[in-house]
């Protein structure tokens, strides 16, 4: 297993430094914010804008992927400012929790469960979400003393009638289901009482990022944001 030695939090910016969120706080933030964008970037240039996109249309955090060359300085962008909160995603070797820690992540999130991402993440004090879609996963993420986790690929997986399935044996478990999210399907995966938020491009699309349509993306976080605020009141309003 790599180790990561504690000289990594050497010189990080305070605001973004991982010690400074108990995993308690990112997740607490996940839940408020109830929508988690997943954003592949391909150019630094495009971090600025995207970053100011998300917290003007109301949605201040981010899962950005490491899928491309570009995407530890996306992150380290992104990180500067301090109205966003910002995770590395798409993280599956437990050197790269180095990496992406120096750039600023405050939350680590996998595709998969590797017990040494894991560790490396325990490490150095970074919440992890690891990526889970069987019930032995499930139990290797309770082995881990990990009760949040990312439902991943969710509709390949089944959607939610496979989230309902596999979360049942498994009372206090809670999900981010991630993988085919849309706005359209979001209200049925947010009303699943497991699942503390939902993971999404569609906000984020490439096709947007790609023409620097952040115009586009705001508008798309907007209306994500207000969908799920309607979720909401809906919810409240039967059980008053």
């Amino acid at each position: 297993m790599t180790t990561v030695d504690a000289a990594v939090l050497t010189g990080l910016n305070a605001a973004n430094a991982p010690c400074a969120d108990s995993s308690d706080d990112v997740l607490g933030r996940l839940t408020g914010a109830r929508l988690v964008p997943v954003a592949t970037v391909e150019e630094v240039a495009h971090a600025e804008p995207l970053a100011r996109a998300l917290v003007a249309g109301g949605l201040p955090c981010v899962e950005v992927t490491m899928r491309t060359p570009a995407a530890e300085g996306v992150l380290a962008r992104m990180a500067e400012d301090p109205n966003l909160l910002v995770g590395a995603g798409t993280v599956v070797r437990p050197e790269q929790v180095e990496r992406v820690v120096r750039a600023g992540a405050r939350f680590v999130v996998t595709p998969g469960f590797s017990s040494a991402v894991v560790a490396a993440c325990r490490e150095v004090g970074v919440p992890v979400i690891p990526g889970v879609a069987t019930a032995t996963e499930v139990i290797m993420g309770l082995d881990a003393a990990l009760d949040v986790l990312k439902f991943f690929p969710a509709e390949a997986a089944g959607g939610v009638k496979a989230l309902a399935a596999l979360s049942a044996p498994f009372a206090g478990t809670r999900f981010i289901p991630t993988g085919g999210i849309s706005l359209d399907n979001t209200g049925s995966y947010l009303e699943h009482p497991a699942v503390i938020a939902v993971g999404g491009s569609w906000m984020v699309a490439p096709s947007l990022l790609s023409t620097g349509d952040f115009a586009g993306i705001e508008q798309r976080t907007r209306e994500a944001v207000l969908r799920v605020a309607s979720l909401t009141s809906a919810d409240e309003s039967r059980g008053a």
